[in-house]
């Protein structure tokens, strides 16, 4: 055979060799459950090879075995060459194969697919389909007898640490879509379980309450007006019970100068209490259930503070909300 020709056919094999095992690379590092979202987000260099990855053993086996018959060939290629000696024609086909398929149909093509698995993989789904065709007779049993002795993966959930890991991965890079905010928002949702209502509530001692005997006067508004709240939570004096919560617009049409009232005689709106140990991901829940904006906190018995879901949304957005009346009283 011409030397030209020898050379170009050992091109060729060692050009598929280093496509199956860019391929063979590309397929076990693609994730399966990351290619799931991908798809279903529309991304189509995931919607190529996710066929490909859901049958993994069908497509390891026909590289695998597509891979071995490109080397064998190469070898036999170049004994062919060397045939003149063949002592020396299979010391030498064996040497220069190797070198060959090492360097340029193993190390270069595996190093650059797994920078770039998935669209390589993706373009390269037509040869795929070809490898499986041409291997299926053999591939196809091989296939069964891994998925009965290899059960079909399950896909691994990330932790909540893990998540929060990610969140900070995209807080640090200038590629990420999420801005700043988005990351903080999210990082801190991740976090209501490990938080407890204690760690955000209001202690009782800068609460304002009043007790249900309390009686309301033009004096009395003038003083609730300058705490600046839209909510009073009602208690006993014993701080044992919680009676409901007195909504200051409820109080914008009653003349107290003519008509003061005693606060049991004005509606009151429900409030369950919490315990101060209730993760916050629950008090959260509780916040929906409750159709209210303020729960009172429990601690011994007694009752030890309030916590309003504005205490929550500060919480998961990682800073302060002040309104206009805060900015006003200088309250933080």
């Amino acid at each position: 055979m011409h030397i030209a020709a020898i050379a170009l056919l050992v091109a060729v094999l060692v050009l598929l060799s280093a496509v199956c095992s860019g391929l063979n690379v590309a397929l076990v590092s693609l994730d399966l459950a990351d290619l799931r979202r991908k798809a279903k987000l529309g991304n189509r260099d995931a919607k190529a090879a996710l066929p490909f990855r859901r049958n993994t053993h069908l497509s390891l086996v026909a590289i695998l075995l597509t891979n071995i018959a490109v080397v064998s060939a190469t070898s036999l290629v170049l004994d062919h060459a060397f045939a003149g000696n063949h002592l020396l024609a299979g010391f030498a086909a064996g040497a220069i194969s190797t070198i060959l398929i090492v360097i340029f149909g193993e190390v270069f093509p595996q190093a650059f697919f797994s920078r770039r698995a998935l669209p390589l993989f993706a373009k390269l789904a037509p040869f795929m389909r070809v490898m499986i065709f041409v291997s299926y007779p053999l591939a196809k049993p091989l296939q069964l007898l891994l998925d009965r002795l290899l059960p079909r993966e399950r896909a691994p959930l990330q932790s909540r640490q893990e998540l929060g890991l990610i969140m900070a991965e995209h807080q640090n890079s200038s590629s990420s879509e999420l801005d700043d905010d988005e990351v903080e928002i999210i990082r801190g949702a991740l976090q209501l379980s490990e938080k407890r209502v204690r760690d955000i509530m209001t202690d009782i001692r800068h609460v304002y309450w009043l007790m249900p005997e309390t009686l309301i006067d033009a004096d009395r508004v003038d003083q609730i007006k300058e705490q600046g709240f839209s909510r009073i939570p009602i208690f006993d004096k014993a701080l044992t019970r919680c009676y409901g919560v007195l909504l200051m617009k409820d109080l914008v049409d009653i003349d107290f100068d003519e008509q003061p009232q005693r606060v049991e005689d004005l509606p009151l709106y429900p409030s369950q209490l919490i315990g101060s140990m209730t993760a916050l991901d629950t008090m959260f829940r509780k916040f929906i259930a409750s159709g209210t904006h303020l729960l009172p906190v429990e601690r011994d018995d007694k009752i030890a503070g309030i916590v309003t879901i504005e205490d929550l949304i500060e919480e998961i957005v990682g800073h302060e909300i002040e309104d206009e009346t805060d900015r006003q009283l200088g309250r933080s």
